[in-house]
């Protein structure tokens, strides 16, 4: 398998040298920059994290040894590299934090060296990737079109092989989007069960989860076993039960791709039945993450003394609409959480885990979704439409499981798991049964320094 762990494996091993491995993703994010998948990098800090590498003892390296990684240019942050939220004006005044978030700590402590920024649009605020004021993140498996958002810089980072992992953030859909469009791995992880501190400024309520995008589940569970916090696991029963769920406005291809994965949970031996999409819990949830992200957009803006029109016309619409909302329907929004959160539960009560597709159709062409316009309720529509459902997660606190299954027209397409709060180690189980059973995707790029 080519992945991260491989990496680290041949790094220890001494086939190749963390500084050799360093110096061809710094070659690979010249080559490939027309991906714009990074937005920042330090060739300095790159190399001093690969030679102290090298000089680490055996019996200190963790599973990831050496492995060059990229920070999203939003959510928990990593020494030494300023992230700007993808917004030009932030960018001005961003200064290079002197430690690490809690998640990074954790991460750095598998092995993983982070150089550099992945492209994010402005405030998260899309499912592409246009920041402000660069060039747009594009898909490596067809630039033409968007490789997701808003981790769509860190998808395109490891599709195109760049870095064989990066950092992601998941709001409402935002690991799992990208992952879908650039046939990639990432877990949306359970609500609280990965640390958001010490700054704590992509809870969003709650709503907000963080970790990692790869080409395997195993680099997942190595990423999440790292990451996460003391939380009761869910088993799996012998015979797993899942619960098939195709929303009506996912085209054909995409619902073809998770009835395929259904069949190969029968295979491993899972009962598998087509239930209803969940799409009312679906519905309330998208609203939730609405008012949520209008009034956190706000909040920030006016916390960094940044006015309306100093951002894109979209995100200072949104701002505005949330400056207007009213505190009780913030504290609605609140108590609606709890509500749905104990609502979605019940899914499980017939089912160990629910198989959907991730998004209604292909990928987009780049700038379909992007902040240019004015109207906040006919772009939250369409992000909805792209990617039906995908808050449902996010406002219940569940993980979600994306992974590739199959391709068609030259494109991965990609499936999740969703599971109850705490089954994320089992998702991976059953995630692992479906990659066993899938074929292998011919990736446009070799990770850099990877040897063969």
């Amino acid at each position: 398998m080519t992945d991260a762990t491989a990496l680290a494996i041949a790094i220890t091993q001494g086939h190749v040298s963390a500084r050799a491995v360093m110096e061809a993703s710094l070659t690979a994010c010249h080559a490939q920059a027309e991906l714009g998948a990074v937005v920042f990098h330090d060739e300095d800090l790159a190399r001093a994290g690969a030679a102290a590498a090298d000089a680490l003892p055996a019996d200190q390296r963790g599973p990831f040894h050496g492995v060059p990684t990229l920070v999203k240019d939003l959510g928990g942050f990593a020494k030494c590299l300023p992230a700007a939220a993808g917004s030009v004006v932030i960018r001005a005044q961003a200064r290079k934090p002197d430690r690490d978030s809690h998640l990074w700590q954790d991460l750095r402590r598998t092995g993983l060296i982070p150089f550099g920024l992945t492209a994010t649009p402005p405030f998260g605020l899309s499912l592409t990737c246009e920041p402000e004021g660069l060039q747009p993140a594009r898909n490596p498996w067809n630039p033409d079109l968007t490789p997701g958002g808003s981790s769509g810089g860190a998808a395109a980072a490891v599709a195109g092989g760049i870095v064989a992992i990066a950092h992601a953030t998941d709001a409402a859909g935002s690991i799992r989007v990208p992952a879908a469009c650039c046939g990639l791995t990432g877990l949306k992880p359970s609500r609280g069960v990965v640390r958001g501190g010490p700054d704590f400024a992509n809870h969003l309520m709650g709503i907000a989860s963080e970790l990692v995008l790869t080409r395997s589940i195993r680099d997942v569970k190595t990423a999440f076993s790292a990451a996460q916090q003391p939380l009761a696991p869910v088993l799996l029963p012998e015979r797993p039960r899942i619960a098939l769920a195709l929303p009506d406005r996912c085209g054909t291809t995409q619902r073809n791709a998770a009835e395929a994965a259904g069949e190969a949970l029968r295979d491993a031996g899972c009962e598998v039945v087509k239930v209803c999409a969940p799409d009312r819990l679906g519905a309330e949830a998208h609203a939730i993450v609405r008012t949520i992200l209008a009034v956190s957009l706000a909040e920030w803006l006016a916390t960094l003394k940044i006015s309306h029109d100093q951002v894109p016309s979209l995100a200072g619409a949104m701002a505005v609409e949330g400056q207007a909302t009213p505190t009780l329907a913030l504290f609605a929004a609140s108590r609606q959480i709890a509500r749905l959160t104990n609502r979605a539960h019940k899914i499980f009560s017939s089912a160990d885990a629910v198989l959907t597709p991730v998004l209604s159709s292909a990928p987009p062409p780049v700038g379909t979704l992007d902040l240019s316009g004015s109207d906040p309720d006919a772009h939250m529509a369409q992000l909805e439409a792209f990617a039906p459902n995908a808050a449902l997660a996010n406002v219940a606190g569940l993980p979600a499981l994306a992974l590739p299954f199959g391709m068609s027209d030259g494109l991965p397409l990609g499936v999740q798991l969703i599971g109850p709060i705490g089954s994320d180690a089992a998702l991976l189980t059953l995630g692992a049964m479906i990659e066993a059973r899938t074929v292998t995707l011919p990736f446009p790029s070799a990770i850099a320094g990877l040897p063969t």
